[in-house]
């Protein structure tokens, strides 16, 4: 019997079988096998994930071998990557042929599926998250059905699916919108605490992306803006190899590696280690394409809680967070993650009918988080918070009613396509009944 774990080692499963599907129809032979004998299958990603989200916990399918670009319209500006893509494969293939996302988060390491089925985002744009850049999908539903949705074929099933959970049914292969490849230009720069909220509406305004960091028992923030220039891609001008080793590798990943295994051991010391932190923060600038500039490479392992509140309480909700640590023993090395979206029309999306900000918070893989996450969640709730799907919560199914207005309209859908609970699992069970 193999064992299923996620990246931060918080969730394992030991699934009874495993299968390697090749094409949609695979997928929908299993599943309607499955279907007929009162199974459960779940396709998982890369384990991403920090909930149980994806856990097999009977018949798991690996998406090894469903990767690649199927389809390219250039009138349309769209394309179509198979459901097992790493977003990593999907950026470097869309910047082979001239073409960019609009937007996406910082890591790149999630299948097209995981990410846009947990609502994995970006910050700023006209468009936040992976899911809102989709403009058609393909899933198998819970009965073996091979099932197309876009904005003008099965439209219910298109807003819901887009971020469906894998509650819907198993992804086979999504349609994105894309833009021609471009120029971002980048600027990072250490700012003190009360000038990082003092501004931080000016910020959004002026930019196009806004994504800053505050570093618990400093004053220290960290803000990130990326801009879009007219320029061509050979025009741009990066951050020289080694540059980019120093600050991205060496004191991104392998010292704060250090300043964490330390932190570990001596918990007193991490006020100090994160005021040294600040201290070897730099103003620096730089343009590249986009993913180069949005994404980083993360080894240093982590577990992450993050809710999305209605834009208005953001800031509202980020004083009283940092007051709660202030008051606390906690020591938390990481730094606290603020960014916003525009709103969208996904069914369950986290900032489905409202403009949010996310916030952000994490700890080391060896820290005990529940008393931290606990605490922060309770603020975020109070707000109006709406967890992210694919991290840390406790939220059940009655509460998360009262904050998505379309809770019911998505559960409707799900009785529906799945009526067996092929894809069904202790996480789902949990926050959907």
């Amino acid at each position: 019997m193999s064992t299923w774990r996620n990246w931060s080692g918080l969730e394992t499963a030991s699934p009874s079988e495993v299968l390697a599907p090749t094409d949609p129809a695979s997928v929908a032979e299993i599943v309607a096998r499955a279907a007929g004998t009162g199974r459960r299958v779940k396709m998982v990603g890369t384990g991403h994930s920090f909930t149980g989200i994806s856990a097999p916990e009977d018949i798991m399918l690996r998406p090894d071998r469903m990767i690649g670009i199927l389809e390219v319209d250039r009138a349309a500006m769209t394309v179509t990557a198979a459901a097992g893509t790493p977003l990593r494969v999907l950026n470097t293939e869309l910047a082979r042929m001239g073409l960019t996302l609009h937007n996406m988060g910082d890591i790149a390491e999630q299948t097209v599926a995981g990410a846009t089925s947990t609502g994995t985002h970006g910050t700023g744009g006209v468009s936040a998250s992976l899911s809102a850049q989709l403009s058609g999908l393909e899933l198998v539903s819970g009965e073996g059905e091979l099932l197309r949705a876009s904005r003008t074929e099965n439209p219910e099933l298109f807003a819901a699916a887009r971020i469906g959970l894998g509650a819907l049914g198993v992804l086979t292969s999504l349609t994105f919108d894309v833009e021609p490849l471009g120029v971002l230009e980048a600027h990072e720069q250490p700012i003190s605490w009360a000038e990082g909220l003092a501004r931080y509406d000016e910020f959004v305004a002026d930019n196009h992306h806004v994504d800053m960091y505050w570093f618990p028992h400093t004053d220290g923030m960290q803000v990130k803006t990326n801009n879009r220039l007219d320029n061509e891609p050979s025009q741009a001008e990066p951050l020289s190899r080694l540059r980019a080793w120093w600050d991205d590798d060496f004191l991104a990943n392998r010292v704060y590696s250090v300043i964490n295994r330390v932190g570990n051991a001596r918990p007193d010391s991490v006020p100090r280690l994160n005021e040294l932190a600040v201290k070897f923060l730099s103003e620096r600038r730089y343009s590249d394409i986009p993913h180069r500039v949005f994404t980083t490479p993360r080894t240093v392992v982590f577990k992450e809680m993050e809710y999305a509140v209605p834009r208005a309480a953001g800031l509202a909700a980020l004083r009283e967070a940092r007051d709660r640590i202030e008051r606390s023993q906690w020591r938390i090395s990481f730094p606290v993650e603020i960014r916003q979206t525009p709103a969208d029309d996904i069914t369950l999306g986290t900032s489905t009918g409202r403009e949010s900000m996310y916030l952000a918070f994490h700890v080391n893989a060896r820290t005990d988080h529940r008393d931290y996450f606990a605490a922060m969640e309770q603020i975020m709730v109070a707000h109006g918070g709406r967890p992210h799907w694919g991290k840390v919560h406790t939220r059940t199914a009655e509460q998360l009613a009262e904050v998505y207005p379309r809770f019911e309209e998505f559960l409707t859908l799900r009785d529906r396509l799945d009526p067996h609970r092929v894809f069904a699992n202790a996480y789902l069970t949990r926050v959907l009944g």
